[in-house]
């Protein structure tokens, strides 16, 4: 090769060499749902306890944002989990954080009310994304329909999904829904 050659990809392989470690680097964002069991304010943690009895644990910081979906709640607020939170073990929320295990930092908290969230499973028979709907066949046979909220958090093999790409037909999901004047409205999608 040419030493004129060389300096030509000299700049794109020292790009390449910076930006890659760097897109390596992101956080990936995950979510989950379940009841909250403990606030610990000294070691400012959350757990919660997932559909599947399994019980979790995330760091909370003055940067944790907190949020509800009850009228006039929807605004997120950073630094409150301690204050909005006290009191309400039971409480179903969706809980946004990076890291694993041990060390699993809460980035955001939504409060989606005590008693109030159900869960489904089965597989996606029919998704309409101009009607914000998605329709799943439990195993027992029986179909559902669920209305997507805008704001539902979709959580994918690889994290948190962004954007309207909520399902596709064939994939196991489980939904997590309240009920709204007949509607089911899911608020967390799992893909299983």
């Amino acid at each position: 090769m040419r030493l004129a050659s060389v300096r030509r990809l000299l700049p794109a392989v020292a790009v390449a060499a910076v930006c890659v470690p760097l897109a390596v680097a992101q956080t990936m964002m995950h979510a989950m749902e379940g009841a909250v069991t403990k606030i610990d304010v000294s070691a400012k943690t959350i757990a919660l306890k997932a559909a599947d009895g399994t019980e979790h644990v995330f760091k909370y910081s003055e940067k944790t944002t907190m949020r509800g979906l009850a009228a006039g709640a929807h605004e997120a607020r950073a630094g409150a989990v301690e204050g909005y939170m006290k009191g309400k073990e039971g409480t179903d929320v969706v809980v946004h954080y990076t890291g694993e295990g041990a060390e699993r930092s809460a980035v955001a908290i939504r409060d989606m009310g005590k008693d109030t969230v159900r869960t489904s499973q089965g597989t996606v028979t029919k998704v309409d994304k101009a009607g914000h709907t998605v329709t799943v066949k439990a195993e027992d046979g029986t179909e559902a329909t669920y209305h997507v909220a805008k704001d539902a958090t979709i959580e994918g093999e690889h994290g948190v999904l962004k954007g309207a790409d909520y399902a596709r037909e064939g994939e196991k999901v489980s939904v997590h829904y309240t009920e709204d004047a007949g509607k089911k409205v899911v608020h967390f999608l799992r893909h299983l």
